[in-house]
């Protein structure tokens, strides 16, 4: 067993990796970025190395600066979790030559899935079915030519493409002429690649995956399924084991698929590969293998009893003793929820701060980076956190995690967690008639204000005063006009002591999300509603989508 394990990685991963070290009594070295200087992962390693500025390609992925903080700490493996290099070729090969393990697959395994359409020819030698599909194309005639013979809608891919990137759904001939072009300069610029295929689109697909476990030397186990079908631009949102409503057969031949085709590589360590399902014709296709832990590996892990962060490492030790047993035999349903820094009412867009509040549910398994104070940066992916419950079914799991959900408040920033509580008690996911669009048919109403405008000395009140806030910036000595105050919630019917507006110089410009009941008090004020004056000492109801300015 190793000594010292580097991770090459931050947040929730990073922190699930060392924890999982230190139980196994291994030295854990964390690796960051200047923006992640005062992080958790940071604060719980044994050591710490600096490698690079903020931007992630001077950082965690400077390979170079990675192997050398290997280097300089004696890290005899490292451990790249999920993202940036964990599914890097160039580098597992440098860790080789630099005699350091890399905890995963070969660098062989990873080239091999590494790029979709070759993939796709693996998938196709080994007896996996495959969705109609081309080879790379050379151009967007050819794409057209190729949508015409297998039907629409299709979808163009880009071959080195992940995590949703370089996809378009094409219904018309116009649409695969407009966005072969933007595929391709996506694909080049995000991921070094210009190679562009294309597939039959299943419109009310599921996205169903296997995890596997590999030897490297032919002996490979699965250990169930996941449903990862709720997802928003494709990117996975909801995640959970075993995927409600299909059927035995079908899921023991996708198992079966999965083993056939990763024990033709030899795989080694965890890895998952990926499937479209047709539900309506119960048929699967092969969409690619993920040469990595994944994300919503959690849920597997309640339904197994396995730690697979474990069984990686011990397994690049040389140690697959673990895997005599055959693969266990899950037990129970799990789901698993990511929590995201992003504002839902203004078309997802990541949201960046500092989160003053975070409150987890004692009874989940929660998987996190954050606390009160954590600053959320721009800099990198917008998961802040991942929400994990298990009960003996799945509609027992579906109440568990709607509860979670509940008992989990946010603040400081917008995050995704009211839409979130939505998905949960929607009917789809309650009844497990989930698919890859579901999400997009989704209407989420926020019960939120939009600030457009703050307005000089506006501040946030209440009665008698915030106590014991002071270095928060907020005086804690309650409302100038206490008496106005007061008066504006007994008129709406509030609680003496309900919050509010309290306006000292220049108003603010509030455009309202919902449909609420409003009251001016206090001095007078020019006010208008969509433009209509708005009289003070009254409530008044506002609507949905309507912009108050004072």
């Amino acid at each position: 067993m190793f000594d010292k394990v580097l991770i090459a990685n931050r947040g929730a991963i990073a922190c699930r990796i060392i924890r999982t070290l230190r139980r196994m009594g291994v030295a854990s070295v964390a690796v960051f970025s200047d923006a992640d200087a005062g992080s958790a992962h940071v604060r719980e390693a044994d050591e710490a190395v600096r490698i690079g500025p903020a931007p992630a390609g001077e950082s965690y992925l400077n390979i170079e600066a990675v192997l050398a903080a290997a280097r300089a700490t004696g890290a005899q493996a490292i451990h790249p979790g999920y993202g940036f290099l964990s599914e890097n070729t160039a580098f597992a090969e440098a860790c080789e030559a630099a005699g350091v393990t890399f905890i995963g697959p070969t660098p062989d395994n990873i080239r091999a899935f590494g790029l979709k359409h070759t993939a796709r020819d693996l998938a196709r030698a080994h007896g996996a079915p495959l969705a109609p599909g081309t080879d790379l194309l050379t151009d967007a005639d050819a794409a057209l030519a190729a949508a015409r013979e297998i039907g629409f809608p299709v979808i163009l891919k880009a071959t080195a493409g992940g995590g949703g990137i370089g996809m378009k759904v094409c219904e018309t001939e116009g649409e695969i002429l407009d966005a072969f072009g933007s595929v391709v300069r996506m694909a080049s610029g995000a991921f070094a690649d210009a190679g562009v295929f294309l597939e039959r689109y299943v419109a009310e697909a599921r996205h169903i995956e296997v995890q596997v476990f590999g030897d490297g030397r032919g002996g490979v186990i699965a250990l169930g399924e996941r449903d990862c079908s709720l997802q928003r631009r494709n990117q996975k949102v909801v995640e959970e084991t075993p995927a409600p409503n299909l059927p035995g057969t079908t899921r023991q031949a996708l198992i079966d698929a999965a083993v056939r085709l990763t024990q033709a590589v030899n795989y080694r360590s965890a890895g998952t590969v990926e499937f479209l399902y047709d539900p309506r014709r119960d048929d699967f296709y092969f969409l690619e293998v993920n040469t990595r832990l994944q994300v919503e590996h959690g849920v597997t892990e309640e339904v197994t009893g396995v730690d697979l962060v474990e069984w990686m490492i011990r397994g690049a030790a040389g140690d697959y003793a673990f895997m005599d047993g055959g693969a266990p035999t899950p037990s129970g349903a799990s789901i698993q929820v990511r929590l995201y820094a992003e504002d839902p009412d203004r078309d997802y867009r990541p949201s960046s701060g500092v989160l003053t509040e975070s409150v987890f549910p004692a009874g989940a398994r929660v998987e996190t980076w954050v606390a009160p104070g954590a600053e959320i940066t721009s800099h990198y992916d917008p998961m802040i956190a991942k929400l994990i419950v298990r009960a003996g079914s799945r509609e027992a799991a579906v109440g568990a995690m709607q509860a979670a959900l509940d008992a989990t408040r946010l603040a400081g920033i917008e995050t995704n967690l009211d839409w979130l509580r939505t998905v949960a008690r929607s009917a789809p996911f309650v009844t497990g008639e989930v698919s890859t669009r579901v999400l997009s048919t989704l209407r989420h109403e926020a019960r939120s204000v939009h600030v457009l405008s703050g307005g000089a000395a506006t501040t946030v009140q209440d009665y008698p005063g915030r106590l014991g806030y002071w270095d928060v910036g907020v005086p804690p000595s309650g409302p100038m006009d206490a008496l106005s105050f007061r008066l504006a919630n007994r008129l709406l019917g509030n609680p003496e002591s309900a919050a509010g507006l309290e306006i000292t110089a220049l108003g603010p410009s509030l455009l309202f999300n919902a449909p609420t009941t409003a009251c001016l008090t206090g001095a007078e004020v020019s006010a208008t509603l969509d433009g209509a004056p708005v009289k003070a000492m009254a409530p008044f109801e506002v609507a949905a989508g309507q912009t108050l300015r004072l």
